[in-house]
């Protein structure tokens, strides 16, 4: 069986993906694509890692997991897709010790053991940290940033490191990632590599984030340029899709506004920057699949 584990990260999604999912759940269930409520498993999930630590699980925990997150019988799945964006920590904790993620490779490597025997795959959605960490620290109880980072620097914060902890960690485990700010053109890619079906398959909201940052018309225009070419292609669409966000993105819908201490133009700017190098170095990594317009 393939196991397809979204853990994020936090401030992404909003579970924007698994809903998405589940608008197709009845044609991917013919097809032995699982894609349970996430009741099923997010508390039992996290429950199982954190009891397992590094201990090796007991024979039958796969197929007591099983049970419980399923509700048909297992021989008949191929492929699991579960959302869990909080299994590797909760928000407060995203940094703690001034590591981004510290008990990842732990946590994921407890996953692999509960799931011996079968693929296990990690999706995640990465952002630049001159909008994720404002996002971040309005999720949490922390009063401060200085608070949340617990000793981090901005500056030095780094995607690829966490992903290059989890390559090495976790070597069998191929990666799928995907930049948030990209989010609203990839949605349809992003949906098909989760269910892994073929890349040009028509499937349920596959417009539905890049609807909600363009204007009614622009909307309507769109899908009727798609009514009359049904035969282009995804890139295609794509970039038929950013020449309308040029034009008719509604105001304000790709800003934030950022309003931290000490933050200026020239700060923000720099973490951009360095983001962006970031996903490039990811994007040569073995084993990591980045999904890009």
């Amino acid at each position: 069986m393939q196991v397809i584990l979204h853990i994020g990260a936090q401030c992404t999604d909003e579970d924007r993906l698994l809903k998405g999912l589940l608008r197709n759940a009845g044609d991917f269930h013919r097809e032995g694509i699982a894609i349970p409520g996430p009741s099923r498993y997010r508390m039992l999930l996290s429950e199982a890692v954190g009891a397992l630590g590094a201990e090796e699980p007991a024979p039958e925990a796969r197929e007591v997991l099983l049970d419980a997150i399923l509700s048909e019988d297992a021989d008949t799945v191929n492929r699991l897709i579960l959302s869990h964006e909080t299994l590797l920590s909760v928000p407060k904790l995203a940094l703690e010790d001034g590591a981004l993620y510290r008990k990842a490779e732990r946590r994921l490597q407890a996953m692999a053991r509960l799931f011996a025997g079968d693929e296990l795959q990690i999706f995640l959605g990465v952002r630049d940290f001159a909008t994720w960490l404002p996002a971040m620290l309005r999720a949490t109880p922390h009063q401060t940033l200085e608070s949340f980072l617990s000793g981090a620097d901005p500056m030095r914060l780094r995607w690829s490191e966490l992903v290059l902890r989890l390559r090495r960690a976790l070597p069998e485990v191929p990666i799928t990632l995907w930049c948030n700010e990209d989010t609203p053109l990839l949605w349809g890619q992003i949906l098909r590599a989760a269910a892994g079906i073929e890349p040009d398959r028509k499937i349920t909201g596959s417009f539905d984030l890049f609807s909600e940052i363009v204007s009614p018309e622009a909307m309507q225009r769109f899908r009727g340029f798609l009514r009359e070419n049904p035969t282009v292609s995804e890139a295609q669409k794509r970039r038929v899709m950013m020449a309308f966000l040029e034009k008719y993105a509604l105001p304000g819908a790709m800003e934030e506004e950022l309003d931290m201490p000490g933050w200026d133009e020239t700060y923000v700017d720099m973490l951009t920057g360095l983001y962006d190098e970031d996903v490039w170095q990811m994007q040569q990594m073995d084993g990591v699949r980045v999904l890009a317009l």
